[in-house]
């Protein structure tokens, strides 16, 4: 009954904001176009990441409220993804409000990684389990610098993702399913599920956009979630089969730090050359757009579960994604 309960006031919390989003938004901040980067037609609420966050805080205190103890994250874990993900979203929302150089994005998201993990030291991934291997391959005292390093190309990789209306949000969607399926906190996810639901709604309108806070804030989750499920869940995903989840995104990223640093570009100076940009301008409909890049994320995870192995998986959506970006290149110089 409180799990029922519980689920009803998570949706009137978010139908509310929903509903008067008009009215809350006045009060809120607004990404302003630019004519470069930012190409939207007028200004936009950038609260997306704001209402990720209380959903977040929400969803913890009920859950603590009602003693539902087994469906939220144990101990010092629980402290560590809020205060992570806090900070996170702090410093992306800086960053939205003031454009911060990318170099004070990285000292910040690094420090804020650092303060968490020394407060908290089990949310250091300290080893890593391949699913074609039977080794186990331990960081010992480098397993701060994978830590902190999973987390910043992590936080890259989720920002640099969000170009499109629903992008993300149906990713993230997508992620949480697995979460669900697997029986990973379930509970927790399904009401994080419903406050994206309804953000995917908003942002599909164009009235309100994730913004850095919000990427940043995910990347934050997601790294958090992958790890605890990792060092807590013996039968739940394997290293490389969290890479294959994310290798869309991932090769993606690393595509555009190739080609900036070979342009002489900071790797972390945006642009609008990302997949989703290309696509999008390619077939010159957002939506499509979405459904074809959401697809061939899909894919690697599809062929996952055909029990194709990741390294097979792998080579085939690096010849799949680099073909679609030859293609595209072609087709724009045509």
């Amino acid at each position: 009954m409180s799990v029922f309960f519980l689920i009803i006031l998570i949706i009137l919390f978010n139908l509310t904001f929903f509903l008067k989003f008009n009215a809350i938004a006045d009060f809120a901040f607004f990404d302003k176009p630019d004519g470069k980067l930012k190409r939207h037609s007028k200004p936009t609420s950038l609260i997306g990441g704001l209402v990720i966050l209380i959903n977040l805080y929400l969803i913890i205190f009920f859950l603590m409220l009602f003693n539902i103890d087994n469906s939220i994250f144990k101990n010092n874990f629980l402290n560590a993804i809020i205060i992570l993900s806090t900070l996170f979203y702090l410093v992306g929302l800086i960053d939205d409000l003031k454009n911060l150089t990318p170099n004070i994005k990285l000292i910040s998201l690094i420090l804020s990684i650092f303060f968490v993990t020394y407060l908290f030291p089990e949310i250091n991934l300290k080893l890593i389990k391949i699913s074609f291997l039977k080794k186990t391959y331990y960081f010992n005292e480098y397993s701060f610098f994978f830590t902190t390093l999973s987390f910043l190309l992590l936080a890259n990789a989720i920002n640099m993702f969000d170009g499109i209306n629903l992008q993300l949000i149906l990713f993230c969607l997508f992620i949480f399913i697995i979460f669900i399926i697997k029986g990973f906190l379930p509970l927790f996810f399904i009401l994080l599920s419903i406050g994206f639901i309804f953000l995917g709604l908003l942002n599909f309108q164009n009235k309100v956009f994730i913004g850095d806070g919000g990427c940043y804030l995910i990347s934050a989750l997601l790294g958090c979630s992958f790890i605890y499920q990792y060092k807590n869940y013996d039968n739940f995903l394997f290293g490389d089969e969290i890479f294959i989840i994310l290798l869309i995104p991932a090769i993606d990223m690393l595509r555009l730090f190739i080609s900036r640093i070979i342009s002489k570009k900071h790797p972390f100076k945006g642009d609008l050359n990302h997949l989703h940009h290309k696509v999008d301008n390619y077939v010159r409909n957002k939506n499509l757009a979405v459904l074809i890049t959401i697809g061939l994320c899909i894919f690697p995870t599809f062929l996952m579960i055909l029990e194709f192995k990741t390294y097979y998986i792998l080579v085939i959506n690096l010849i799949i994604y680099f073909s679609i970006i030859l293609f595209l290149k072609n087709k724009k110089n045509i």
